[in-house]
């Protein structure tokens, strides 16, 4: 039988949201809050040359930049003050995710309820400033080092620089919390989504323009849809896949009333790392070709050069690495955001407990095996969605700008903001039903 939450999901019609007036301003103020971010993206960094820092930029383009550049929505490339982006931040976060699995103090942190997250997102906020002073520093020093890139270099430069960049992050990840906040949820990632779509029309108008002059063929360019499209149907159907173990509760006296015992689900993802795989793994794997970059070729030793080389996009290392990263940090990830002793103990203390199987330390085997399996296919999926792209610019030279990674985020941001929306439609339409029965009450009485 469905629940009342899926019957009123099914009577949802375009009339609820017509009436959902609370929905509407926390769209048009997520509209508003995305537009001002867009419009950052095109103010420059101060004191910079930007047709000798474009020039620099298309040599290193295929390395770590250029995925950078793909979450900060084409601001590195003309490095304005969002060039920083919001991935200090993601990176902070991840970092605080892991040292709450190893260091005590944090870990009961974790556990104190909603005082205990302030003090973690707090954590996170300093992790953030310390990690972008980091890495807007390092963005001044290599400008510095570039023919013609900064007019007038020195301890000025990079201390603007460095305020400039750490500002455009704090200020993205306060409108990422207000998005969250009063608009419709999710505000990270939905940065992170419309600096990749912005650059989507011109992508695709690049491959077009390639196959109307003859550069590609027709039959190429529909090879590259039919991939896109069945790589976006693969994403949907594994994001929503999950894994469901019954829970049972014991029957219950309360008083001279004996209450029947219930029955639920414990859902487990089939991807519960989400995107981090690919990220972490495109990250490392793009850093060699950077820090080369950088150096320069003619500065590198000939073993060095050859690594190098092999690590190329498309190349046979770089896929096998690739997919090996991916694995790696599927497993690795998952194990660090879900706990299967803490969800057993949890189950325990609420009388809960699964079929077949004793309660403490037996479920929480149970539940780790199961989510091991599972994973397996997770990794799979994930391997299989990043890989293909990569093959397809190898073999076709297909300028492919949706990868794996930015297919995987545009996705599940777009399937997690339906769902959001969905949400609060449900709720609109159930606090109408409450009113109706007020009202007929009210009219017996």
């Amino acid at each position: 039988m469905a629940s009342a939450a899926e019957q009123l999901a099914s009577n949802l019609s375009f009339s609820t949201f017509s009436k959902a007036e609370e929905l509407k301003k926390r769209i048009w103020f997520t509209l508003g809050a995305l537009l001002v971010y867009r419009l950052g993206t095109y103010i420059p960094l101060p004191g910079i040359n930007p047709d000798a820092f474009a020039n620099a930029f298309q040599s290193q383009a295929g390395g770590i930049l250029g995925l950078f550049n793909m979450f900060s929505g084409g601001a590195v490339s003309r490095m304005a003050i969002f060039a920083l982006g919001i991935m200090p931040y993601i990176s902070a976060s991840i970092i605080v995710q892991l040292m709450t699995s190893v260091v005590p103090a944090l870990e009961q942190l974790k556990k104190e309820g909603e005082q205990g997250r302030k003090m973690i997102n707090q954590y996170t906020r300093y992790g953030t400033v310390l990690l972008g002073a980091l890495q807007a520093y390092g963005i001044a020093v290599s400008m510095e080092a570039g023919q013609g890139i900064v007019g007038d270099p020195g301890w000025f430069f990079r201390i603007s620089t460095v305020l400039t960049l750490l500002g455009g992050t704090m200020f993205l990840m306060w409108l990422g919390e207000q998005i969250t906040s009063r608009g419709i949820g999710n505000g990270i990632s939905l940065i992170i989504f419309a600096g990749i779509v912005a650059a989507l029309p011109h992508a695709l108008a690049n491959t077009l323009e390639l196959g109307r002059t003859g550069t590609l063929s027709t039959a190429i360019i529909l090879v590259v849809i039919v991939v896109a499209v069945a790589a976006i149907a693969m994403i949907v159907f594994f994001e929503r896949a999950q894994r469901r173990l019954l829970i049972q509760y014991p029957k219950r006296q309360v008083g001279n009333r004996m209450f029947q015992g219930d029955t639920s689900h414990l859902p487990l993802k089939l991807n519960t790392a989400g995107v981090i795989p690919a990220i972490f793994a495109s990250s490392l794997l793009l850093l060699p070709a950077t820090l080369a970059g950088f150096s320069g070729s003619s500065a590198l030793p000939d073993w060095a050069t050859a690594i190098v080389a092999a690590l190329g996009h498309g190349q046979p290392l770089y896929m096998l690495l690739y997919g090996a990263l991916i694995a790696f940090f599927a497993f690795f990830y998952t194990a660090i955001v879900f706990n299967p002793k803490d969800t057993a103990d949890n189950l325990k203390k609420h009388g809960g407990f699964i079929p077949g199987i004793r309660p403490g330390e037996r479920t929480a085997e149970h539940i780790d095996y199961v989510l091991t399996r599972i994973t397996v296919l997770g990794a799979a999926y994930l391997i299989v969605v990043c890989i293909l792209p990569e093959i397809l610019i190898a073999q076709t030279g297909v300028p492919f700008y949706l990868g794996g990674t930015s297919l995987l985020i545009v996705v599940s941001v777009t399937l997690d903001t339906v769902a959001q929306i969905q949400g609060h439609l449900i709720a609109t339409q159930y606090e109408g039903l409450i009113k109706k029965s007020k009202l007929r009450g009210g009219k017996r009485g």
